[in-house]
C-alpha cells in the first residue's frame, strides 16, 4: 500500500483515491499498520500525500478543490491516539481553489488532534489560488476547535474573490500554536487570520513571511465574537504572537487589530503601507494602521505590545504605526525608525503614534528611535491625577523640538505625563545656534535646574591660579541654555 524510505511513508495516487472517506481511512490504518510493524511498534513514521498524486494539476486553470480535500480527509482520518502523521506537500505550480475550507476543514471528529504540517516548493512557486464564488464569509481554511501544532510553510495564498479570508479559527480549548514560515500573502482580503472563541487561539509564530495584498479589516484580527459572549474579557485569551523578520508591504488595511487584547510581539523587518483605503469606511475611514488596539478594558496579561527593530514608512497622512486606546498594559518600541518619508511636505504634521491613557496606563515607552511629526495623547483622566506613563529615552525627534512633540488630541493643555531622556530634537525656529561644546548640556537631556558646582567642569590648572568655576562669569559672548531650550525635556533623577 505504500512506499517507504528513510522513516517516511509516501502514499501513492493509486493508492489514495478521492472516492470517499472509508477508503481514506482503511488506507491510513493500513500505512499505520506498516509503519508501527516496521519499527517494532515503538514508533510511528509520517506519511507525506503529495496532492499533484491526487490529481491537482497546478495550471492556474483547473480547479483543484477536490485535491486538497481528499488530501485533508486523508490527514484527518490518519490521526492516531490525538497525533496527526501527514504531510501534505504541494509541489510548484499555481493551484486554483474554488470551494472554501478545501485546504483545512476541521470541523469534524477525530478531536483533539495535534500536529499537521503543509509544506511547498518555495514561496511563489508554490501558489494556492483562492477563488470562491463569494467574497465574504468565504474561508480557505477553518479550524473549529479541532487541531493544535499547524504548520504552513513555503507557499503563497493568493485572493481571486475581493473580501475572501485565509483562516478562520475558533476555540474554546483546542486550537494554538499554528506556526507560518516563508508565506506569502497577496490579493484583497477580508480577514487574514480571524479568531474567536473564549480561550486558547494562542501561541502562533510568523517567521520571515511577506504581507502583501489589502484588507478589508485586517491581516490579523482577534476576537470575530461571532458565538463568544460580547464583553471583552469573556475572549481575552489572545497571547503570544510573534512575528519576525517580516515583510510586511501591503497596499491598504489594518496588520493587526485586537479588539479583544493581545500579548503580541514585532522583531526586525521592513512595515509598509503603499497605499490609501479605496472608500472611506465608518470603523476606519480612509486611515490605515499597522497596529490598532480598539478596545480599552482588558485582563492586564493581554495587554503588552512590543515592537523592535523595525523600519516603518510613513508615506501619507493616513497611515498610522499604533492606534491604542489600552487602559493599561505596556507598550514598548526599540531601536524602530519611521523617518525614511521625512523630507515630504505633511511629514511634519502626522501624527503615526496615538494613545489614550489614564491612571493606569498603558505605560509606553521609546528606546533609541527615530521619529517622524507629532505624537498624540487623550486623557481618560484630569492630568494632575496621572503619574508619569509615556518616557522616550536616547530618541531623535525628527520634525519636532521636545516641547511641541508630545500634543493633545483635542487641542487643549499639553501632556504633562510624557518624560524626555537624552534625546537629540528639532530646535525651534528662531532658536539661536546651540553650542557645540561637548559640555554643554543638549536642550533634550538638561536638568531643569542649573548643574550644582559640584558636578561643573574642572578646569585644566594653568601656571596662573584662576577662581573656581562657580565663581567665574561666563565670557560675554558665550550663550548660555535657557530654560526654552529645555521645554518638554524631564530632568534626570
Amino acid at each position: 500500500m505504500t512506499e517507504s524510505g528513510g522513516g517516511v511513508s509516501r502514499v501513492s495516487r493509486r493508492h489514495l483515491l478521492r472516492g470517499g472517506a472509508s477508503v481514506l481511512a482503511a488506507t491510513a490504518l493500513s500505512t499505520h499498520s506498516a509503519s508501527a510493524a516496521g519499527s517494532g511498534g515503538r514508533t510511528r513514521a509520517a506519511t507525506v500525500v503529495n496532492v499533484a498524486d491526487l490529481g491537482a494539476v497546478g495550471d492556474g486553470r483547473t480547479d483543484d478543490s477536490a485535491a486538497f480535500e481528499a488530501a485533508y480527509s486523508f490527514a484527518a482520518a490518519h490521526v492516531s491516539q490525538g497525533v496527526g502523521r501527514v504531510v501534505i506537500e504541494i509541489p510548484a505550480g499555481d493551484f486554483l481553489i474554488t470551494r472554501p475550507n478545501a485546504l483545512l476543514d476541521g470541523v469534524a471528529p477525530p478531536r483533539p488532534a495535534s500536529g499537521l504540517r503543509f509544506a511547498g516548493a518555495g514561496k511563489r512557486m508554490t501558489t494556492l489560488v483562492f477563488r470562491p464564488d463569494t467574497g465574504p464569509g468565504s474561508y480557505l481554511c477553518r479550524n473549529e476547535d479541532v487541531w493544535s501544532n499547524l504548520s504552513f510553510e513555503r507557499m503563497q495564498f493568493r485572493s481571486d474573490t475581493p473580501g475572501a479570508s485565509f483562516f478562520r479559527s475558533y476555540s474554546t480549548g483546542q486550537a494554538q500554536d499554528y506556526r507560518f514560515s516563508e508565506c506569502e500573502w497577496m490579493g484583497e482580503w477580508e480577514y487574514g487570520l480571524a479568531l474567536d472563541g473564549t480561550d486558547t487561539n494562542s501561541e502562533m509564530r510568523w517567521e520571515a513571511c511577506r504581507v502583501g495584498g489589502s484588507y478589508r479589516r485586517a491581516f490579523l484580527y482577534s476576537g470575530l465574537s461571532g458565538r463568544a459572549k460580547d464583553h471583552p474579557n469573556d475572549q481575552d485569551q489572545f497571547l503570544n504572537y510573534w512575528f519576525t523578520d517580516m515583510k510586511v508591504e501591503y497596499d491598504w488595511g489594518n496588520f493587526l487589530e485586537f479588539p479583544y487584547g493581545g500579548s503580541i510581539t514585532c522583531r526586525g523587518g521592513s512595515y509598509i503601507i503603499t497605499g490609501k483605503r479605496p472608500e472611506s469606511t465608518p470603523d476606519y475611514g480612509t486611515t490605515s494602521t499597522f497596529f490598532r488596539f480598539p478596545v480599552n478594558v482588558h485582563h492586564d496579561s493581554v495587554q503588552r505590545f512590543h515592537a523592535e527593530d523595525i523600519r516603518f514608512e510613513v508615506r501619507n497622512p493616513d497611515v498610522l504605526v499604533i492606534d491604542c486606546v489600552w487602559n493599561g498594559g505596556t507598550v514598548h518600541f526599540s531601536d524602530c525608525d519611521d523617518t525614511a518619508f521625512a523630507y515630504r511636505d505633511f511629514s511634519a504634521e502626522v501624527r503615526p503614534h496615538r494613545y489614550a491613557v489614564g491612571p493606569r496606563g498603558p505605560l509606553i515607552r521609546y528606546d533609541s528611535c527615530q521619529l517622524v511629526g507629532r505624537h498624540e495623547y487623550r486623557t481618560t483622566a484630569a492630568q494632575d491625577f496621572l503619574p508619569p506613563l509615556a518616557r522616550y529615552d536616547m530618541c531623535l525627534l525628527r520634525s519636532h523640538a521636545a516641547g511641541d512633540f508630545a500634543v493633545p488630541a483635542d487641542g487643549t493643555e499639553r501632556p504633562r505625563f510624557v518624560r524626555f531622556v537624552d534625546c537629540v530634537d528639532k530646535p525651534d525656529a528662531g532658536d539661536s545656534p546651540r553650542p557645540a561644546s561637548p559640555t554643554t548640556v543638549p536642550p533634550c537631556i538638561g536638568p531643569t535646574s542649573a548643574p550644582s558646582p559640584a558636578s561643573s567642569p574642572r578646569p585644566t590648572p594653568t601656571a596662573t591660579p584662576e577662581p573656581s568655576p562657580a565663581t567665574t562669569p561666563p565670557p560675554p559672548d558665550s550663550p548660555t541654555p535657557s530654560d526654552s531650550d529645555r521645554t518638554g525635556c524631564a530632568a534626570k533623577r
